[in-house]
């Protein structure tokens, strides 16, 4: 078996503050096999391939721990889960997994999908049948009466196509664990937040504590990992006392969720990313604006800065996740903001962050301990970037920064290709965003009263 030797000028491992200069990777099978100073390298052979990064910086291959790989950047929930069949969704994931590669992901987890939509798309990419990232697959978000992703009114139910599923009864919640680890999931995604909030203001949680840590329990003990949707400190609460292994947002958390956290090893993934780009590309026309929806993200920002910045300071650890998907954090362009945030909302060091973006988004893939950071006996995914991240993080999201990708040691030359939303995305009957009342067209300067 030959080998691939790379020189690196420098590397950052994933689990480290700081570069290493002058280092050689070794790569054999797909594992590292030597990880240390070019003058303690193993000497090359006939037939071993040769690599030199150059200039550019080497580090582990990126993990997105919250990217929605078949919903095509939808505009709304319609979108998502009405106009587009199951089949055309697995096989447009399949062509959007090739942007998210091209950015320098090289493993993603999809917390929540419709059927076996991602499950497919991974299976096809291990089957060697399509280049894409390493993907930690799901299928229908475990939804109760009132929680994310019971989304429709009742005269439309929740139907099997779409992606929440409903289930009222601890016996139904049970079963649906169990069908999902028999399709073939890595992860289950259960919608802990609901629609309800006390007099108080704060979110009523979706399920029971005795609901939530069974549910947990048997995923565990079928060998599957556990994220959930919460933002309300009781659904953060009840996620941890179960052990959750990530939850995702945790933005109205205590210091009561903390502590429980920091018990259990549950992780966070805030995925900030979704609400910095709804208040800063929501326009005055889109009907985030209108709703109030945009102001209100602004208003759980600010809480979320303080909350996480504390939880950082406790010791929980984070992951990194952009919630790609959606119309607002399209994919192959954003994944990259939420190391950003770390930085500059939240306290991180570049380095703090990089290892978030690596090493540990890493664990909640499958076998995660062999993915995330270069080390000995670790799978070879990495990547090129021109530039130092390390002393500013915001290098990750210039366009051509990330200059090569490899994963299991062999480069994949990927193109991130244009494609039309109109064919992909945008195919509901949804005309116009706006009411175009007389009012509405002085404001937007369109008409003039007495106009002829």
């Amino acid at each position: 078996m030959h080998r691939t030797f790379v020189r690196c000028r420098r590397l950052f491992t994933g689990l480290e503050d700081a570069a290493r200069a002058d280092q050689t990777l070794v790569v054999e099978d797909g594992l590292f096999t030597h990880v240390g100073p070019t003058a303690a390298a193993p000497t090359p052979v006939e037939g071993d391939r040769m690599l030199d990064a150059g200039d550019n910086l080497v580090l582990p291959g990126l993990v997105d721990a919250h990217t929605h790989i078949v919903f095509g950047n939808a505009r709304g929930e319609e979108d998502i889960d009405f106009w587009g069949t199951p089949e055309f969704r697995a096989l447009r994931g399949l062509f959007f997994a090739q942007r998210v590669l091209a950015a320098g992901y090289t493993s993603i987890v999809v917390p929540g999908d419709a059927g076996n939509c991602s499950i497919s798309v991974r299976d096809a990419i291990n089957a060697g049948l399509f280049t894409g990232p390493r993907i930690a697959a799901s299928s229908n978000v475990i939804a109760n009466r009132h929680s994310l992703n019971d989304w429709f009114p009742e005269h439309v139910g929740t139907p099997d196509y779409v992606t929440g599923r409903l289930c009222t009864t601890p016996t139904a919640q049970i079963e649906e664990v169990r069908r999902q680890a028999k399709a073939g999931v890595d992860v289950i995604k259960i919608a802990m937040d609901g629609a309800h909030f006390r007099e108080d203001g704060t979110h009523i949680a979706a399920f029971t504590q005795e609901e939530i840590g069974a549910m947990v329990a048997e995923a565990h003990r079928l060998g599957k990992k556990v994220v959930t949707h919460a933002y309300g400190k009781e659904a953060v609460l009840y996620a941890a006392r179960a052990g959750v292994d990530v939850i995702n947002h945790a933005f109205f958390a205590d210091d009561e969720c903390i502590d429980a956290m920091l018990k259990s090893g549950s992780h966070v993934s805030p995925t900030l990313t979704f609400l910095r780009n709804n208040v800063e590309f929501g326009q005055g026309h889109e009907p985030t604006a209108g709703s109030g929806y945009q102001a209100m993200q602004r208003r759980v920002i600010e809480v979320a800065k303080r909350t996480l910045t504390r939880m950082r300071q406790a010791g929980v650890p984070f992951m990194t996740g952009s919630d790609s998907g959606f119309a607002v954090t399209p994919y192959g362009e954003w994944h990259a903001r939420e190391i950003e945030i770390l930085v500059d909302w939240l306290g991180f060091t570049p380095a703090q962050a990089l290892r978030a973006a690596t090493s540990v988004s890493a664990r909640a893939m499958p076998r995660g301990g062999t993915l995330g950071a270069i080390d000995p006996g670790r799978r070879a995914d990495f990547i090129f970037v021109a530039g130092d991240p390390l002393a500013d993080v915001g290098v990750l999201q210039r366009p051509g920064s990330v200059t090569a990708v490899h994963i299991g040691g062999v480069p994949v030359a990927v193109e991130a290709r244009r494609y039309d939303p109109y064919k992909v995305t945008h195919l509901s009957s949804l005309k116009w965003t706006d009411v175009y009342t007389r009012d509405r067209a002085i404001e937007l300067g369109l008409w003039q009263t007495g106009a002829p």
